[in-house]
């Protein structure tokens, strides 16, 4: 489970956002088996979107971010909710660069040049679409470019992900200021100078943890704490709606074809097989539906349409 900590700064005209990433970023590298250069790039993804639930005022609101480069990784799908529950994917887990003339990993290579689409269901009828090209593909600067244009949030943000020789993350996290309304031209030179500390994030929380940084940058605020965590959301019941919708049709053909159907949920791995059993299962709800509709139908009418 990782930790975020809220706080104001600059005579309350900066809101400061502190994560503490590492469980999180395990747990995908668990998960998905990923190269310390894919474990960099999503787990940087996952702290944001952290961030970015963190900032949801329902708790029906959901998002998901898509970060569609032509790199080695190829596309990384992350998606989060106002429980603060994150989890996501990348195209090549596998993907390998050689590190940087300053010894880092290539994220910016395992990403490459493209787009990043944030979608936002935040209670209205149709959900909110906000898309920009990537600047650099490290992430945090593509960040930071999506809320200046897409939200029009000036922001700062740093982001890292650490891997030991083992394989394991040992330090991940992020900062992300933002100016609040009014907030002082002095106040935002200070939130700058405050950031460029950052440039190594993940080294700052492998060394000491959020409480070694916050002693060291924020002794002293008052904070609010939250837990985010890598959790799916997928569960049978959510399978069965997804299988439901393609039709009594469709589900005999595969059955026919394959002698069963299985799907696979790309954030957690985990496989739900359907034998016989259960898709006649799911076509006989199908026909219940169906049966349902006509009784519910008023006299008169054939299939929706007065004769």
């Amino acid at each position: 489970m990782g930790i975020l900590r809220k706080t104001l700064l600059y005579d309350n005209g900066i809101s400061a956002s502190l994560l503490d990433t590492t469980d999180i970023v395990n747990e995908a590298i668990s998960l998905h088996g990923l190269s310390p250069l894919a474990a960099a790039g999503l787990g940087r993804t996952l702290t944001a979107c952290a961030f970015m639930a963190s900032c949801m005022k329902s708790r029906e609101d959901r998002l998901s971010v898509t970060i569609n480069g032509d790199g080695v990784g190829g596309r990384i799908v992350v998606a989060a909710d106002a429980e603060l529950h994150v989890r996501g994917c990348i195209d090549n887990p596998d993907a390998v660069l050689p590190l940087r003339e300053d010894g880092k990993l290539n994220v910016g290579g395992l990403v490459g040049k493209g787009t990043m689409t944030v979608v936002r269901s935040v209670g209205m009828k149709e959900p909110y679409v906000g898309k920009c090209r990537l600047k650099s593909g490290e992430i945090a600067e593509d960040f930071a470019a999506y809320y200046a244009i897409s939200e029009q949030q000036p922001t700062g943000m740093a982001l890292g992900v650490r891997i030991g020789k083992d394989g394991k993350c040992i330090g991940a996290g992020g900062l992300v200021l933002q100016p609040l309304p009014d907030c002082p031209e002095e106040s935002i030179s200070g939130a700058e100078a405050l950031l460029s500390q950052f440039s190594d994030v993940s080294g700052l929380i492998a060394r000491g943890g959020i409480e070694g940084v916050w002693r060291d940058f924020f002794a002293g605020n008052d904070y609010e704490e939250y837990r985010p965590e890598y959790r799916c959301n997928c569960s049978r019941e959510y399978i069965d709606g997804v299988l439901v919708a393609l039709g009594e049709k469709e589900l005999r053909e595969t059955l026919a074809q394959e002698g069963k159907i299985e799907v696979g949920c790309q954030f957690c791995n985990r496989k739900y097989v359907y034998g016989e059993e259960d898709v006649e299962r799911l076509i006989a709800g199908l026909s219940g539906e169906r049966n349902r509709a006509e009784e519910g139908r008023p006299e008169g009418t054939d299939n929706g349409r007065n004769e």
